[in-house]
């Protein structure tokens, strides 16, 4: 049996990066496509991608998916076998000031890869959703198997679009699409945007943190190992038609086509104060803290129901928050010499 191929967008990005890293270790070929934008510092980017490069099985190629011409020259020049898109706009509250990001990348993007999977007719689209489709749903934990149809970010109905728009792609051309809906994806490498990395740069520099809804915050905050080893048990389990499947009681998670949609989170809510607490004993420093109030497009909680993922590929997250951002703050005061 030849090497398997895999393309994986967003390569120099956060999951991507930890992905590709797994993959390349794995006896895999991968090709990592990039843009290298400016959301959050490109320095970051690109170091992470340094260390991919001294992979043999490695082979970079710096585009943007939002360019038409280009992508579909990408899937001409190459055979995939499966495709990991992970490129795209993040960000919650960034989504109310450039919505225009979240179209080009998130929506026009996605499409490119869809049309490249279909004429190039690759075996399996495992694609990012997002926790935040599920908006203002409140029964929790939040499950596949419930409607998402109330976003409350522009974010957030383009995650839900993506799911939309594979299932029209399963539907018409059979082709297989996982959608993976991650809950607050943490650990080193991380995201400098994200409030986690905030807390400690600020916390180190003697500044106040910025405290949304006075505190009252729950997040199934997931550690970057489990995602990882969630997301390479999804490559290989190519979703099939689900013979159960009604119209007349239509599951969201599942479909008559290829399609599945698979919350990948901790399965676990933890306080935001809680969170804080655990990074301030990392960093043997107190926060000062700014309270605040709930920000647009924010929700109160999160909460993965993870049932259908470990039934699937037997996932099972096993880091705690105390290990997690023990492991963030090493790599932090190492990578900034803080």
């Amino acid at each position: 049996m030849s090497q398997q191929r895999i393309l994986v967008t967003g390569a120099a990005g956060f999951i991507g990066y930890h992905l590709i890293e797994k993959l390349l270790a794995g006896d895999v070929q991968v090709i990592g496509v990039d843009n290298f934008n400016d959301y959050y510092e490109p320095a970051l980017k690109r170091a992470r991608h340094q260390r991919l490069l001294t992979h043999a099985a490695y082979t970079p190629v710096e585009l943007d998916i939002a360019d038409r011409d280009a992508t579909a020259r990408l899937f001409a020049d190459y055979r995939f076998d499966a495709v990991v898109n992970l490129a795209a706009q993040a960000g919650v509250r960034y989504s109310l000031k450039n919505p225009a990001s979240y179209v080009d990348t998130n929506l026009v993007g996605f499409a490119n890869i869809l049309e490249g999977c279909r004429h190039a007719k690759v075996g399996h689209l495992v694609f990012a959703s997002s926790s935040s489709v599920y908006g203002a749903n409140t029964k929790m934990p939040w499950s596949v198997h419930d409607r998402v149809d109330h976003p409350v970010s522009l974010y957030a109905a383009s995650k839900k679009a993506n799911e939309l728009m594979a299932h029209a792609y399963s539907h018409l051309y059979g082709l297989p699409c996982t959608g993976l809906r991650f809950f607050t994806v943490y650990g080193p490498w991380g995201r400098p945007d994200m409030a986690y990395f905030l807390f400690t740069k600020a916390i180190l520099a003697g500044k106040p943190i910025d405290i949304f809804n006075h505190g009252k915050m729950k997040r199934d905050f997931t550690y970057i190992d489990d995602i990882v080893d969630g997301v390479l048990g999804v490559i290989q389990q190519v979703p099939a038609a689900d013979p159960h499947w009604n119209g007349d009681d239509p599951d969201p998670a599942t479909s008559y086509c290829p399609y599945r949609i698979y919350n990948i989170g901790n399965n676990q809510q933890v306080e935001l104060m809680r969170f804080i607490e655990v990074l301030e004993e990392a960093l043997g420093k107190k926060a000062e803290m700014n309270f605040l109030p709930m920000q647009n497009g924010d929700v109160r909680a999160t909460h993965a129901n993870i049932d259908d993922l470990a039934k699937a590929v037997g996932f099972a997250p096993k880091t705690s928050i105390e290990d997690g951002l023990r492991k963030f703050v090493d790599w932090y005061l190492q990578y900034y010499q803080a």
